[in-house]
């Protein structure tokens, strides 16, 4: 039935029923494509002539007869002596022009980039492009060769591993900071669909669209972002150190052990003096005063400046296996009251090599004056 169909005059056209197919070849038996065919090329595709493994003519949208008048190209490859009576022998590709946007691309291991404000960062992107073919003749010399029906499969993991080397240049020479890397989106897909067309141009493949959906970070990154961000909103440290112990209150609400009693005392002592503080300093503010010309003060002399005042010594306890402190002489003696300092117990501050016990301890007699002895052993 091909042998038959051949005898008779072509009508070479590709109605394309899916949404996947770059290149088809038009089927015919032996080649044999009658003199004065009709060729439709609908929009969105171009038709390109193959004549004995060279291209000979791409045409565009429009409908043609085969004959030597819109056929110069071939005409001189096949020199016909006898007026064009026997058939063309060629094939016939059809080569879809519209856009193909259904690609995606992701990074599968992390890009690498010099940051001004965080270091080497790491970062992850996933987004969507199209591609387009703007050159059928390249397309077919380069990539499709004599492939029947050539699909975007076959041509959207070239394209991936292309966008991802690409990617890690084009964020590093971009010079947006980390923190306007997704305000400047847009313009870094518009950068990268430049770079891929011209690195695609020898294919005949352009990427008119790149779109980058997400930049993601490591999360020690975000929330190095978040911290950043909840000092901009308290304006200084001042404020930043008072939004930290407000934030200490439940978790100290959370541990009723001693530490966590501990922290509730400090944080509230604290608040208590940031309260007492802002009430003075309103009430002082809100009394008018008249005040003299400020005068410089005299320097003082070196005889009038006394000397530092000297540090106590601060010791930790060994109590039950756990180390405990640091304490000062006074909060010792609680501790000896209480039972938790006893000859035996090991002691230390800085400036001793190792822990000893409190009566080998010169400084802590006097608060093991009133601490009984161990008991002897009993029969």
């Amino acid at each position: 039935m091909d042998r038959i169909r051949g005898e008779f005059i072509d009508i070479i056209e590709w109605t394309d029923d899916g949404r996947d197919t770059v290149v088809w070849r038009f089927p015919r038996y032996g080649n044999e494509i009658k003199m004065g065919a009709r060729l439709v090329v609908r929009e969105s595709q171009v038709a390109v002539f193959v004549n004995e493994g060279r291209l000979a003519d791409v045409y565009q949208p429009g409908t043609y007869t085969l004959t030597t008048q819109n056929m110069p190209v071939l005409s001189t490859l096949k020199g016909w002596k006898h007026g064009f009576e026997s058939p063309f022998k060629a094939e016939v590709y059809f080569v879809t022009t519209r856009q193909f946007t259904d690609f995606k691309w992701g990074t599968q291991n992390p890009v690498i980039l010099r940051d001004a404000d965080f270091g080497m960062v790491r970062v992850r992107a996933f987004g969507t492009f199209a591609a387009k073919v703007v050159d059928a003749a390249a397309l077919l010399r380069e990539l499709v060769g004599t492939d029947p029906q050539f699909r975007t499969e076959e041509v959207g993991e070239h394209l991936r591993q292309l966008i991802v080397s690409k990617l890690g240049s084009a964020l590093g020479s971009s010079g947006v900071p980390l923190l306007d890397l997704a305000a400047r989106q847009d313009g870094i897909g518009q950068q990268l669909a430049k770079a891929l067309t011209l690195e695609l141009s020898s294919t005949g493949i352009a990427i008119p669209r790149f779109y980058i959906e997400n930049i993601s970070v490591p999360p020690e990154i975000e929330a190095a972002i978040d911290t950043r961000s909840r000092m901009t909103i308290t304006g200084n440290l001042d404020d930043y150190a008072k939004l930290q112990a407000a934030d200490a209150i439940p978790i100290a609400a959370a541990n009723p052990g001693t530490g966590g009693e501990a922290l509730g005392l400090g944080v509230g002592m604290a608040l208590g003096q940031r309260i007492v503080q802002s009430t003075s300093g309103a009430a002082a503010s809100s009394v008018p005063v008249t005040q003299a010309p400020a005068q410089p003060a005299p320097a003082p002399s070196p005889a009038d400046v006394p000397p530092p005042l000297p540090t106590a010594p601060r010791w930790f306890l060994a109590v039950g296996g756990q180390q405990q402190g640091p304490y000062d002489e006074s909060a010792l003696a609680g501790q000896a009251a209480a039972g938790n300092l006893t000859r035996t117990t090991l002691v230390w501050r800085s400036g001793q090599a190792a822990w000893q016990p409190a009566d080998q301890v010169p400084e802590l007699t006097p608060l093991l004056a009133d601490v009984p002895p161990p008991l002897p052993p009993q029969g």
